[in-house]
């Protein structure tokens, strides 16, 4: 039987692999992780001036990403299908994620406010599909304008650290009629108490023409906001996305888990699970469940 038809088999050796190179490789170095205030340069000390590359969200590679339900025929809500018959796609595909920052402005608000730039941008690679020539299924670009702004005070037995807002953008880069894309407004929130950070994030999709809209609907299914809960301990790090459309009547979301161990040094082991709407932009109103098994380089 061949391997790209057996996801499983890709699950089990990615996950050998993992864990034999956790047992062979002592860990002589600790895994850097960051505060808020490191991550973000909220205090003087943390400050390292402009235009320096930072890490924004994870960078990871998941070789084998398995989806019970992949999108064989997308389709925006109220339209007809993109394709005349289903894409001949694998269940099996591989997952990268790339993600920097770069401040702009320092301490231009009040002598403490920064304007921040991220991209962040996300892959999905039907790699052991020869029968379509491998090709890339999705891929998603987010740049982003950030305006944060640094905080210090008591909220439910966290610690308040940040708020802001956000011009996000995000695209697939596709022609009709698999194109998608939309803008928001995104406003955050964060805070920390010892091992755990949490980011809450609200968002408004800025009007977009009714009669190009490549989306509609998108904030049914993908979401109105999201809640990010952060726990790290020794190297481990334990992190849950919640989205949701925050509907009554049509409520929809979705939740992704991750799990990275310490393998050597930076590197870890990562586990993803994602339930629910929107894991990309082409499928932002498919329900699928995905397992994701690879490694991770960077940090939170």
């Amino acid at each position: 039987m061949s391997i790209h038809k057996t996801p499983l088999f890709l699950l089990v050796l990615c996950f050998s692999i993992s864990a034999t190179a956790q047992g062979l490789f002592r860990k002589k170095d600790s895994i850097v992780t960051k505060s808020l205030s490191e991550s973000w340069e909220l205090n003087k000390k943390d400050r390292t001036g402009t235009f320096r590359l930072n890490s924004y969200k994870p960078f990871y590679v998941l070789p084998a990403k398995w989806s019970n339900r992949i999108n064989e025929m997308p389709q925006s809500v109220g339209e007809p299908p993109a394709f005349d018959e289903p894409v001949d796609l694998h269940s099996t595909e591989t997952k990268f994620q790339i993600s920097f920052k770069t401040k702009l402005i320092q301490s231009f608000l009040f002598g403490k406010g920064d304007i921040w730039v991220g991209y962040t941008q996300v892959a999905y690679w039907q790699v052991y599909n020869k029968q379509l020539s491998r090709p890339f299924r999705e891929l998603n670009y987010e740049p982003e304008l950030i305006i944060n702004y640094p905080l210090n005070f008591n909220f439910l037995g966290f610690q308040a650290k940040m708020a802001g807002f956000a011009f996000n953008h995000q695209s697939n880069g596709r022609a009709d009629p698999i194109s998608r894309s939309w803008n928001r407004i995104i406003f955050h929130f964060a805070m920390e108490h010892d091992n755990f950070q949490i980011y809450l994030k609200p968002w408004i999709r800025v009007d977009s023409d009714a009669e190009i809209d490549d989306n509609p609907k998108i904030s049914d299914y993908v979401g109105r906001a999201e809640a990010n809960v952060i726990y790290r301990k020794n190297g481990h790090s334990l992190n849950l996305l919640l989205r949701n459309s925050l509907s009554f009547n049509d409520n929809h979301g979705s939740f992704q888990f991750n799990y990275m161990y310490p393998i050597r040094n930076n590197l870890r082991g990562h586990l993803q699970v994602f339930s629910g709407y929107g894991e990309n932009l082409i499928d932002y109103n498919h329900y699928q469940t995905t397992i994701g098994l690879g490694i991770s380089f960077v940090e939170w």
